[in-house]
């Protein structure tokens, strides 16, 4: 019997856009360009100290010790694939695209498994036809190692997470960028419209939350101007002020990445409590059962983490 065991490794996962557009014009031209490129990306995974795990159809599955070396890998694959299609016509380039992450994976035998492999399969699926999609965990190992950039593409959705996935675009030269943007508004397989939206999203966060935020409280100077202005002994405006409040904090942890989102909203959800409490005082601090019920949920989901 073959052994069970854990381990952290980086995983690479890559497959053909359009392959049954490409098989049904072409099978046994498509399959000999298939084969080729997987020779060609056989040695370049070897030669950055990886390994590959599997193939099936149009895909495959390599691991790496090296979050850097794996990164290395899929940017010398796609620019040695680039120099294979720019001799071939428009219609019949093999444009593979690459998902990389870093997770904990099972290992039996020779194969691997677990949710750090289907995130990099997710992202993988993500990516631009000859373009590579790494996630966070990516990111910070290799944003200033890699002589390429980066673009954000903001969360991905990945079954049995229950955090949306980081993720970035490897950006690996500008004639290779207008190549990937006109391959992805071409009619084969383009990236699901919720990727696309929040890239797009994405792309300036921190210019967007300014200005959300720069409105919010232009309308709360707006009311506190209008209470003190019409003062009758009442300063009503500290409602309407709180909720602004609470939905600039919601709109923050929308676009926040650093906590669990779903923790943070409970935790804005009871400062709201308290600030309701203060604001209607009559000597008792009856927020506190709301507040408790909140920890308690925060508590069951912070020990049922995974």
């Amino acid at each position: 019997m073959s052994e069970t065991r854990r381990k952290l490794t980086t995983i690479f996962c890559a497959d053909v856009q359009d392959y049954t557009r490409l098989m049904g014009a072409d099978e046994e031209g498509t399959l000999a360009s298939l084969k080729r490129c997987r020779e060609s990306m056989g040695r370049l995974i070897e030669s950055h100290g990886g390994r590959v795990v599997n193939t099936w159809g149009d895909g495959l599955i390599a691991d790496f010790p090296s979050v850097v070396e794996a990164v290395r890998a899929a940017v010398d694959t796609q620019n040695e694939l680039a120099g294979f299609n720019a001799r071939r016509p428009a219609d019949g380039r093999m444009l593979f695209r690459i998902g990389i992450n870093l997770g904990d994976v099972i290992v039996e035998g020779d194969d691997i498994y677990g949710d750090g492999v289907n995130i990099a399969a997710r992202l993988q699926t993500s990516a631009a036809a000859g373009g590579i999609v790494i996630s966070n965990t990516v990111y910070d190992q290799v944003r200033n190692k890699v002589a390429v950039g980066f673009e954000f593409l903001g969360p991905l959705m990945v079954k049995n997470v229950d955090e949306g996935v980081p993720s970035y675009a490897v950006k690996i030269g500008d004639a290779r960028d207008e190549t990937l943007s006109a391959e992805r508004s071409g009619p084969a397989r383009p990236q699901p419209a919720s990727v696309m939206a929040a890239a797009k999203a994405e792309t300036t966060p921190a210019r967007g939350g300014r200005r959300l935020y720069g409105v919010l409280g232009v309308i709360a100077a707006v009311l506190i101007g209008i209470n003190l202005l019409s003062w009758q002994g009442i300063f009503w405006a500290r409602f309407p002020v709180l909720a602004l409040a609470v939905v600039a904090a919601l709109a923050w942890n929308r676009d926040q990445i650093r906590f669990n989102r779903k923790i943070t909203l409970l935790a804005i959800l009871a400062l709201g409590f308290v600030g309701i409490n203060l604001f209607t005082w009559t000597g008792q601090f009856w927020a506190v059962w709301p507040i408790l019920g909140i920890a308690a949920v925060m508590g069951v989901r912070w020990s049922m983490r995974r």
